[in-house]
């Protein structure tokens, strides 16, 4: 496991992947396995973290918060209809959770497994650190790996489901102008129609929204810059040295954990799929104005999957410029996985499984 620590340092060092937590990882992988320190005994630090940050979900509800504040829903806003990309790109967690299922893993193990189809790993460390806390190294390493793997894993995929004619659509940009009223109004809308919904997951959302709803407003920008930098940084430190130190050996080195990162990659292919695929449900309705290529956007990866888009349709045809409608996507991606995530834990809870 040392080994494997020292592995995730080089990935998130020397080949830059996801450096922000693959690193911190890493290093409390290191710390954690080596004999005698007592880092993860009662009172260790790293248990005192792991306890105060990660079991009681802190953590990753504070990074929701800068992600929030981070994030522009203008291009959602602009046009309203891409949200369904933000839909369709998660269907890949659902059938991921029935392989899961279908493959042995518990019902609550299969939910957290799924999830990393989201490719939002405050997500994934938020539902397996509640319902399967044992699969939280391996879920967040998967997680974060395969966000920083987009620009590899979804091209391929891309290409093969659509043909050249649809690849090298050229979408008219339509500029909206939003207002402010409508920009600050959205956060609370989402947050209460998601409570409604499927209350388990309005921490989720709210902390989201609440962040997205500082930047909208204009008059915090003291709050908005620390939640998007110092805040987010300190807590993904400390976040990431928790997370690794619960790679212990004994509880990671297993098949299972091989098993979870191959159904991990399963789930963010099937998502890219699923999001393209109704792509070209769009082209085809719309009369081949919709570039199908938009629909591999309609994950949480953001802006990874948008950029993605952008690249792959300009390969194609250089007078393409998807950028714009691929954010739309891809913010509605960031709402649609913690959307999905908050149904699957309220249908849990209704079913009695915690």
């Amino acid at each position: 496991m040392i080994g494997i620590g020292c592995v995730l340092l080089y990935l998130g060092i020397k080949k830059q992947l996801e450096p922000l937590l693959l690193a911190p990882i890493g290093f409390g992988a290191v710390l954690a396995n080596i004999p005698l320190t007592g880092v993860m005994e009662p009172g260790g630090f790293l248990r005192v973290l792991y306890d105060g940050g990660v079991l009681t979900e802190l953590f990753p509800l504070l990074i929701f918060v800068g992600i929030g504040a981070m994030t522009d829903f203008e291009p959602l806003l602009e046009n309203p209809r891409i949200l369904m990309f933000g839909a369709a790109g998660q269907f890949g967690i659902f059938l991921t959770l029935l392989l899961a299922i279908a493959l042995g893993f518990s019902k609550l193990d299969a939910l957290a497994i799924g999830i990393i189809g989201a490719c939002d790993g405050p997500t994934a460390i938020y539902v397996s650190s509640t319902y399967a806390p044992h699969l939280l190294g391996s879920v967040s390493v998967a997680a974060y790996s395969y966000m920083s793997l987009v620009p590899i894993i979804q091209p391929p995929i891309m290409r093969f489901l659509t043909t050249e004619a649809e690849k090298r659509v050229v979408m008219a940009t339509v500029k909206k102008t939003v207002s402010k009223t409508t920009k600050i109004l959205f956060p609370v809308v989402v947050t209460v129609f998601t409570a409604l919904i499927a209350p388990i997951g309005a921490p989720l959302m709210g902390m989201l929204m609440f962040g997205n709803l500082m930047r909208e407003s204009g008059i915090m920008d003291r709050l908005v810059k620390t939640s998007s930098n110092e805040l987010a940084n300190i807590v993904t430190l400390l976040l990431g040295l928790a997370i690794g130190a619960t790679m212990q050996a004994q509880q990671f080195l297993k098949l299972q954990t091989l098993l979870i990162f191959a159904l991990g990659f399963v789930a963010i292919a099937l998502d890219t799929v699923m999001g393209v695929l109704f792509g070209k449900l769009m082209y085809a309705v719309s009369g081949g104005k919709i570039n199908p290529l938009i629909g591999a956007a309609g994950i949480s990866a953001f802006p990874m999957a948008a950029r993605v888009v952008q690249i792959e349709g300009q390969r194609y045809n250089k007078k393409n410029h998807l950028l714009m409608h691929a954010m739309g996507a891809n913010t509605g991606g960031q709402i649609g996985s913690v959307m999905a995530a908050a149904i699957m834990l309220s249908v849990v809870k209704g079913l009695g499984l915690v």
